[in-house]
């Protein structure tokens, strides 16, 4: 016994090491890369997991270690209680947010008697053992005195529970109302309600505000309780709004989302008069869980569609935020089953029921009594079966549970009338006197009871008409590991997802094929049998809920985390403008797109009804840019990739500078535009790039190209999003492949358009020489003491960044009181307030051939570019420099402005000290 014992030990610390080395690069992720640029970067890390393909699979070596420990441990739990319950202490928690508690209470006398709800999250969920799991849900009962309330808190608590209390009228029209009567529906594709009296609009919007109001008291109760480090896992569409608001309370809690119904398409989820403020809620989720590729396809058209925002192979992606957007089907706990069926109690009612049902064999339904779950096309196509099998007669009986819901709504009520009409005519039919073809129970089963039920069935019936996964299908094969009995599975259930290549998948509209099918699996052959269930059977017991939970929800943590490091912090506008007001000379590059003009939800098209988004400067930041440029110690510079026109329309009447076409193009808004370009630049590439853009803008339709001086730029905003996107993705093939693979040129990316531009053709690229020309032209002798580059630049435009951070010093002076801490650090590139290494400046813009002549007498400005260097007049400490990237959440800035209202709000309180 030595010997087993030794090697236990040894996986003990095996796995113990592991643990800390995991512990101490996990440390190291978190706390590198603070700054832009860093060289020790996550990614070069030894032994850190680049891809998300190597976290998993790290992940799923360390879960191995730690089986091994358990176990290990589980033998000698008799002798170290302890260790065992610090063990279990140190597990992650995680926070599941539902609609529904796991549990129902029911008031006896003064103390309340909880029971096991059923259901398929609660199935699915119950095998989650490797998290610490709290349960966060409604009671779903009316709990109005404080007293009752906290007897029944401590009572759930017992069970890892916390309850959310919600008043009994707005449960009404948050559950009954907009959960069931509007969401749900149009969920599962049956419309929405159509009611013939103005009182439908005010019912609509009564039921919304309802619906608002309890994910708010959600949100309250999950704050409450939510501890850092701590995972949330919001669930269902009773809870839309939960992520948003659980995010702007904190945004850095991890937060996931997961619909257990099907998403609709684009163009059924558009019918909602909410649908633009759903799914914004939804997106504020790290994670955005789907059971099938359908789903998750569905849910990234409507916002592409709807949101006009940018689908990708990873999810949705808003301004530089990208919301994950994955597929994994949820499975059950198939132990909890498997081992059901040992027990005594289940022995002896599978024995009762064998005799019960002896020379017949059993067809088994097991569905809510809902309109979803097809129960009447599951009679009738067993009624039809039964016609055409005379022999079958008298030897087959179905089994129908169907588990009462909504009883008090008038569609489910006519609809129970119509099964319970059905079942009585097929068994007046059929049936005789000692036996009949159909028994329809309407009750809900215990779990015993049920698992003896699945395990003497032959063929089980699953004829959903729309079901978002259906593990009805998974527990019925998790029982059958004796019997090896058929499944019929509706192909519009997620179930015929995972089980379809074992299953006999049907459309349960077509009668005929249902009862076709039912005839094949009662004739079908043991071998056949056999191969389908083993089929089956694994996917069930390898895809479980503790892998659904643990690998996706662990993997969204790791990706998260690492997404949040490449977020810049808000700009701190008080600080900014306080070492702005004590500076002598000041510099000011703004963007224009996005920056100066209107905020960008106010730009997006709506449906179908595209309007010219000309871009004007939003009339509020007129007069404090006015104070701006009318300062004498104070250069504006307006740096944006539009064309001069769009630039001189806008600024024409201030004073300031202005670079069009990424800088290309500059002029003071007292002279003539001048060409800063290389002379080395060819242009030569123009017309057969031009080919190209035409071609595809006859393709797609709605898509245009304009034709610049130094670039082009093919934009499909207009046309249909994700026709527009595939049109993209052929169209950089084709450049990659053609015209451009042997030049050299730069393709440049944007939201929803093209550029193909000359390589060094950037904002960082031109900001020496456009430097020059203004310390030239202004005659400056004081040096640049403070910087405020703000925009919302592409990523490849962002080196503009980059060349402010080599004019830093390499050390920061840390007397003053005065300064402003920097986030990222002070960058090591540069040694001296004055740069270290200086760039030549360019001679005058070359006269190329796709310049026509009319433009050369505009241009007489360029002769003029200064061979000083604009660089040699920027003495920048580090608490003076605010870089800004405005409305992208990822970018290599030192600070982040949301929006254009908090570029208003810095330059207002910039010019209160003009």
């Amino acid at each position: 016994m030595l010997l087993p014992l030794l090697w236990i030990s040894g996986k003990q610390l095996g796995f113990k090491v592991a643990a800390v080395r995991w512990n101490k690069r996990e440390t190291a992720l978190l706390q590198t890369n603070r700054m832009p640029g860093n060289k020790y970067s996550s990614s070069n890390l030894p032994g850190t997991p680049r891809t998300r393909l190597e976290r998993l699979l790290r992940e799923r070596e360390l879960k191995r270690f730690s089986r091994d420990f358990n176990e290990g441990e589980g033998a000698r739990t008799s002798h170290d209680g302890g260790a065992r319950k610090d063990f279990q202490s140190s597990k992650q928690r995680l926070l599941v947010v539902a609609n529904r508690l796991p549990v129902a209470a029911v008031k006896n006398g003064d103390s309340w008697q909880l029971e096991m709800s059923a259901g398929g999250l609660v199935s699915a969920l119950l095998g989650v053992t490797e998290f610490d799991t709290r349960w966060i849900g409604w009671a779903g009962i009316n709990v109005p005195d404080e007293s009752g309330q906290k007897t029944l808190t401590e009572a759930l608590a017992a069970k890892n529970c916390i309850p959310v209390f919600i008043e009994e009228e707005i449960a009404h029209q948050y559950y009954n109302g907009y959960c069931n009567n509007t969401l749900w529906p149009l969920f599962h594709y049956l419309g929405l309600p159509q009611e013939d009296h103005l009182a439908t609009t005010r019912n609509f919007k009564s039921q919304f505000e309802a619906y608002t109001k309890a994910n708010k008291c959600f949100a309250d109760v999950v704050s409450k309780h939510y501890e850092e480090g701590d995972a949330v896992w919001c669930h269902d569409y009773h809870l839309m709004f939960l992520p948003k608001y659980l995010k702007e309370r904190n945004s850095d809690m991890k937060v996931g989302w997961f619909l257990h119904t099907p998403f609709p398409s684009s163009e059924i989820h558009r019918m909602l008069p909410s649908r633009s403020e759903l799914l914004k809620s939804v997106l504020s989720a790290d994670l955005v869980g789907f059971h099938t590729y359908d789903y998750a396809r569905h849910f990234v058209s409507a916002c592409t569609r709807i949101l006009g925002l940018e689908g990708t192979p990873e999810g949705v992606e808003d301004q530089g935020k990208l919301t994950r957007v994955a597929v994994f089907p949820v499975g059950i706990d198939p132990d909890r089953f498997i081992q059901a069926l040992e027990l005594p109690q289940v022995k002896d009612i599978v024995k009762e029921l064998k005799q019960r049902f002896t020379g017949y064999k059993v067809l088994l339904g097991v569905d809510r009594l809902d309109m979803i779950k097809g129960i009447p096309q599951k009679i009738l196509a067993f009624e039809k079966f039964l016609e055409e099998n005379p022999d079958w007669r008298h030897k087959v009986v179905l089994l129908q549970i169907a588990v009462p819901t909504r009883t008090h709504v008038l569609k489910y009520k006519q609809l129970t009338s119509q099964v319970h009409e059905i079942v009585g005519r097929i068994n007046g039919r059929f049936g005789s006197f000692s036996s009949v073809p159909i028994h329809h129970l309407d009750c809900t089963l215990d779990f015993h009871t049920l698992c003896a039920i699945y395990a003497i069935t032959d063929v089980a019936l699953v004829t959903s008409l729309r079901d978002g996964m259906n593990l009805v299908s998974y527990e019925f094969v998790a029982c059958q590991a004796a019997n090896k009995g058929v499944l019929i599975l509706s192909e519009f259930a997620g179930a015929a997802q995972s089980l379809g290549a074992g299953a006999i998948l049907v459309n349960p509209w077509n009668v005929a094929e249902v009862a076709s099918s039912i005839s094949y699996a009662l004739n079908m052959s043991a071998d056949e049998r056999e191969k389908r269930h083993h089929h089956n059977f694994l996917h069930v017991t390898t895809h479980t809920s503790q892998g659904w939970a643990e690998t996706e929800l662990n993997e969204t943590i790791v990706e998260a985390q690492l997404r949040s490091r490449q977020i810049p912090p808000p700009l701190p506008i008080e600080a900014a403008v306080d070492r702005y007001a004590c500076s002598n000379n000041r510099l000011l590059i703004l963007g224009f797109d996005a920056t100066l003009t209107e905020p960008l939800d106010a730009l997006w098209r709506k449906g179908n009804q595209i309007k010219e988004l000309k871009h004007k400067i939003r009339s509020d930041l007129r007069e404090p840019l006015r104070k701006l440029c009318d300062d004498p110690k104070t250069t504006v510079l307006v740096l944006s990739g539009s064309n001069r026109s769009a630039l001189d329309n806008n600024f024409g009447d201030f004073n300031l500078w202005l670079a069009a076409e990424n800088g290309i193009f500059l002029r003071a808004t007292t002279g003539e535009w001048m060409m800063t370009m290389p002379e080395n630049t060819s242009m030569d590439w123009v017309d057969s790039v031009k080919r190209v853009f035409e071609y595809f803008t006859q393709r797609t339709p709605r898509s245009h190209f304009e034709l610049r001086e130094t670039s082009l730029i093919w934009d499909y905003r207009y046309s249909d999003a994700e026709f527009g996107r595939l049109q993209a993705r052929d169209l950089l093939m084709h450049l990659w492949t053609g015209p451009i693979s042997n030049l050299s040129l730069d393709i440049v990316q944007g939201s929803q358009s093209i550029e193909v531009r000359s390589v060094g053709v950037t904002k960082g690229a031109a900001i020496d020489r456009i430097l020059g020309e203004i310390v030239h032209n202004k005659g400056m002798k004081e040096p640049i003491d403070y910087v405020l580059c703000m925009g919302h630049f592409l990523a490849k435009d962002e080196d503009i960044f980059s060349y402010f951070e080599l004019m830093l010093p390499s050390e920061t002076p840390t007397s003053s009181s005065s300064q402003v801490p920097t986030p990222f650090g002070t960058p090591t590139a540069g040694s001296s307030a004055a740069p270290l290494k200086k760039q030549h400046s360019l001679s005058p813009g070359k006269k190329s051939s796709f310049i026509g002549e009319s433009m050369l007498d505009p241009m007489m400005g360029a002769d003029r570019m200064s061979l000083l260097e604009g660089s040699s007049l920027i003495n920048l400490q580090a608490e003076n420099y605010f870089s800004c990237s405005v409305a992208r959440k990822r970018s290599k800035s030192r600070y982040l402005l949301r929006s254009s209202d908090e570029v208003l709000e810095l330059l207002r309180g910039m010019a209160n000290h003009c």
